[in-house]
């Protein structure tokens, strides 16, 4: 079928074959289709949408435009998770070794900061000498190796979802769900997993606000998912706050080298690493119950085995061999730190989670355009999390920055922040709900 007429149809509200789309994504893939025309088509997804064979037959088809991998001779089950993103959200990096102690491979396939949220990948560049790009055998070797292995995608993993998405991104299409679905897993599903767990974050610091939105993307991403073969579930988390309490890209590899070390303990963090640890280990078949899944993770925790994955992860991939032991020699440290001192007595009621990530923005931890260098080393420390009660003077969090002058900026921006309340505000659950 011609590519105007798989438009007019889509546009028309009719629904695709399977055929159709694998065709149009031909297409899309090897350049006989003009960028009019997947334009027209991405616009003619948003106003329309597609049911579930639709997206499940765009996001196999997305996923075949490239290499796919296969895992086949690693002898474990692979999985994988994905998070929607957040302010302080560094799960991946505990979350990957945990499960690879526990018995799966996880292969990971992960991004860059986009917007005011941190990039797993820029906080593992803040390793000197980690490689987020290595060859092919070299990831292979590392899962085979370590258990898991955090990189970068691929130019040859569903490369039709590069074009497609740098197209939505100029031509307002990006927030379409069938086009969000089969983006995020054309790529999970190119890296040959069997199954995967989904966190989609609702609050002032995710991209989604509501309930009913996050949970109605999940739906669409555990439906599509299963449909294509891969065991998904989806848990809904809240970002209120930073889920960290650090937000930077070297400050959350010392809290991950902490977290590992079993010295977040109670917090939030681990309450969200721990769910989807269980999560992971039951969909990967390693765990039959829930309780099962908590023992093995917290033993992984416990003993060590988790530290000693990322430790063979970070050193196959380039790192330092010794990074686990004296990360202080390798991590950049700020030159000037300053407390965030809380102005009056009360309790911590609510912050802008939203613009506390726009903060590390802009002391240099993350990026305002595609090809902007990071500074490493700044960002927030020791946040408190809400509900701390706290006196005149006492430290909400610590700034570290480049220059004096950048840190009494951060300084005041946090200050303004955050609301100080005479009554202690209602905790709220971080693990919302669960989409099966």
């Amino acid at each position: 079928m011609i590519p105007q007429e798989i438009i007019r149809r889509k546009r028309d509200g009719q629904t695709l074959d399977g055929a159709s789309i694998a065709d149009f994504i031909r297409g899309l893939s090897d350049g006989s289709i003009s960028e009019e025309q997947v334009a027209a088509f991405a616009m003619a997804v948003w106003f329309s949408g597609m049911n579930r064979d639709e997206t499940v037959a765009l996001t196999l088809a997305m996923r075949d435009s490239g290499d796919v991998l296969d895992w086949s001779d690693i002898g474990r089950p692979i999985a994988d998770k994905h998070s929607t993103g957040g302010v302080g959200d560094n799960v991946s990096l505990m979350l990957a070794p945990i499960a690879a102690a526990c018995g799966l491979a996880v292969p990971m396939i992960s991004g860059r900061g986009l917007g005011h949220t941190g990039g797993t990948l820029d906080k593992l560049q803040s390793i000197p000498g980690y490689d987020i790009t290595p060859s092919a055998a070299l990831f292979r070797e590392t899962v085979r190796d370590a258990g898991c292995a955090i990189i970068g995608q691929t130019a040859n993993l569903a490369p039709a979802d590069r074009r497609l998405y740098a197209i939505r991104d100029v031509t307002a299409t990006v927030d379409s769900q069938a086009l969000i679905t089969a983006s995020i897993l054309s790529k999970k599903l190119a890296a040959g997993l069997q199954s995967l767990v989904l966190d989609v974050k609702i609050g002032n610091g995710a991209f989604m606000a509501g309930l009913d939105e996050a949970e109605g993307l999940a739906r669409s991403l555990v439906d599509v998912a299963n449909g294509a073969g891969v065991r998904t579930t989806a848990l809904i988390t809240d970002m209120n706050e930073p889920l960290a309490d650090a937000a930077g890209n070297a400050l959350e590899i010392e809290n991950c080298l902490a977290f590992l070390r079993g010295e977040k303990a109670g917090s939030r963090l681990e309450a969200v690493v721990l769910s989807f640890a269980v999560e992971m280990l039951m969909t990967g078949g390693v765990a039959a119950s829930p309780t099962e899944g908590q023992d093995l993770a917290a033993r992984a925790l416990s003993n060590g085995s988790a530290m000693e994955c990322f430790a063979r992860m970070i050193h196959q991939l380039g790192g330092p061999h010794d990074f686990i032991d004296r990360p202080d020699a390798y991590l950049a440290k700020a030159p000037v730190i300053l407390p965030v001192e809380a102005k009056r007595d009360g309790y911590l009621s609510a912050c802008d989670t939203r613009e506390i990530g726009m903060a590390v923005i802009a002391l240099g931890g993350g990026r305002t355009h595609p090809d902007d260098p990071i500074d490493h080393r700044v960002g927030f420390s020791q946040l408190k999390p809400l509900g701390t009660k706290l006196s005149k003077g006492e430290p909400i969090a610590v700034v570290h920055a480049a220059t004096q002058a950048q840190a009494d900026v951060a300084q005041a921006r946090l200050t303004a922040l955050y609301s100080i309340e005479t009554e202690a505000p209602p905790l709220r659950p971080v693990i919302l709900s669960k989409i099966t």
